[in-house]
């Protein structure tokens, strides 16, 4: 008996001193971690609008449907003007969350799209973000570089649903997914660049 007892002491001994020790580890590298996600984000955005000057966070943004979770919005400037307008969001693929970075221009049209976060199988779902993975590889077109150009009155769906959206080979949920970030982003985009232009005095 006193031998079970010391040994449930020495497990519970060894797992608090466990678990003090990943949190200690973990708020170390907290920092670090956000640094990097700050620095991605920074360079994804400034891949989808080359030319702007800043970004300014936009608040209160958000689409229609409830699979889609708009985590933050941007807002594209050039010598002061707004070009466009860059929202981050997500919806679940067939392993979890796939983050997408969507560049909107002020014409309404997609300036780029990034693949942020995923954690798809490799080889299949995984392809979305992978630069080396053509939906038309005569036109050395990528799975997200379909995207840039269409606007919010496209039919952003998968070819399989009838839409224009080239799917990833065996990774129809992923694609959808994908296609449905892309969708719910470009048409909230464009209702805040309107928005932004009848409140400068535009039409």
């Amino acid at each position: 008996m006193k031998d079970t007892i010391k040994m449930v002491a020495a497990l519970v001994i060894f797992a608090t001193v466990a678990c003090v020790g990943l949190a200690f580890v973990y708020e170390g590298t907290k920092p670090v971690i956000a640094e990097r996600a700050k620095a991605d984000l920074d360079a994804a955005l400034k891949e989808i609008f080359p030319d702007a000057d800043t970004f300014d966070a936009i608040e209160g943004l958000s689409g229609g449907d409830p699979a889609v979770k708009f985590n933050a919005a941007y807002s594209a400037k050039k010598g002061g003007q707004v070009s466009g307008v860059a929202i981050q969001a997500a919806s679940g693929g067939f392993n979890g969350d796939i983050t997408v970075l969507v560049g909107i221009a002020s014409d309404g049209a997609i300036t780029g799209v990034k693949i942020l976060a995923n954690t798809e199988t490799p080889g299949l779902g995984a392809n979305a973000a992978k630069e080396s993975y053509f939906v038309n590889k005569d036109n050395g077109i990528t799975f997200y570089g379909q995207f840039k150009g269409m606007a919010a009155t496209d039919n952003i769906t998968v070819q399989k649903d009838g839409g224009k959206v080239a799917a990833i080979t065996a990774a129809t949920i992923t694609s959808r997914a994908v296609s449905l970030v892309v969708r719910e982003t470009v048409q909230a985009g464009a209702a805040w660049l309107a928005a932004a232009r009848r409140a400068e005095g535009g039409t």
